[in-house]
């Protein structure tokens, strides 16, 4: 072979291998956390909330059941929401297997502004997060969805047709229900909906496998309270399922 053709046939092979797809990358999860950031939420309660979130991906309980997991890493995307037209992109995808990488998410949390304040639209978060999804060639067999709220839908969708879904494109969706101490004077079915706002969350918001919601009282223990939701549905494990028997066959 001349040293042209060698040349042109070394060029040829650069083009192929930078043309080829490259593997995307395989967590153990991928998470949104959706935080709620309506009107209802005052700046002390958002301030409590972010400090909350960044103080959780700090914490020792959090990386151990991050690096429990197979692969030993999770990507989460975290964003806030209130009315509509109101979600907006805080930290988009991140990949988190150490305290650097954790660190890193928790900094960039507490340094970024607070979006605008609207109404409180649950349905459109739900579905803004499964747009989310599909936002990232990162690769996971398990897609949650971490809503946090503090009130119940006033604005949009119904969360519970979101819900349903969500849950059908076999994605988890959580809840972490934040009660207040009173009803909002001006409308006090938003935070004290009859049957209790927990009850709401679950029937119109939560669903999917090992589904569950967690109660905070307040914004001054949603710190601790979030720790224990992400420890809680990042370690989740599917449960095991026996494998189906043929016909007249028995069990050993």
């Amino acid at each position: 072979m001349t040293w042209s053709l060698r040349v042109a046939a070394l060029a040829a092979l650069t083009v192929l291998i930078a043309a080829a797809p490259s593997r995307a990358e395989e967590v153990d999860l991928k998470l949104v956390l959706a935080a709620d950031v309506s009107r209802s939420v005052d700046d002390r309660e958002f301030k409590l909330q972010r400090e909350g979130y960044a103080a959780a991906f700090r914490d020792p309980r959090v990386m151990q059941a991050i690096r429990s997991g197979p692969l030993g890493k999770i990507a989460v995307c975290f964003f806030e929401w209130s009315g509509t037209e109101s979600q907006t992109v805080i930290i988009d995808w991140t990949v988190i297997g150490d305290i650097e990488s954790a660190g890193y998410f928790s900094e960039r949390l507490l340094r970024a502004p607070r979006s605008a304040a609207n109404r409180t639209a649950i349905g459109a978060a739900i579905d803004a997060s499964v747009k989310l999804f599909d936002a990232t060639p990162i690769e996971s067999a398990r897609r949650t969805i971490d809503v946090s709220g503090d009130g119940t839908n006033t604005n949009g969708r119904p969360p519970i047709l979101a819900r349903d879904d969500a849950v059908a494109q076999d994605i988890t969706i959580n809840a972490l229900v934040i009660l207040s101490p009173e009803p909002m004077p001006w409308n006090p079915e938003h935070t004290h909906p009859p049957g209790g706002l927990e009850n709401y969350f679950q029937i119109n918001v939560v669903g999917g496998p090992g589904a569950f919601t967690m109660v905070v009282e307040g914004f001054e223990t949603f710190a601790e309270a979030v720790t224990n939701k992400l420890v809680k549905e990042i370690a989740y494990q599917a449960p095991h399922r026996a494998p189906k028997l043929a016909e007249g066959a028995e069990a050993r």
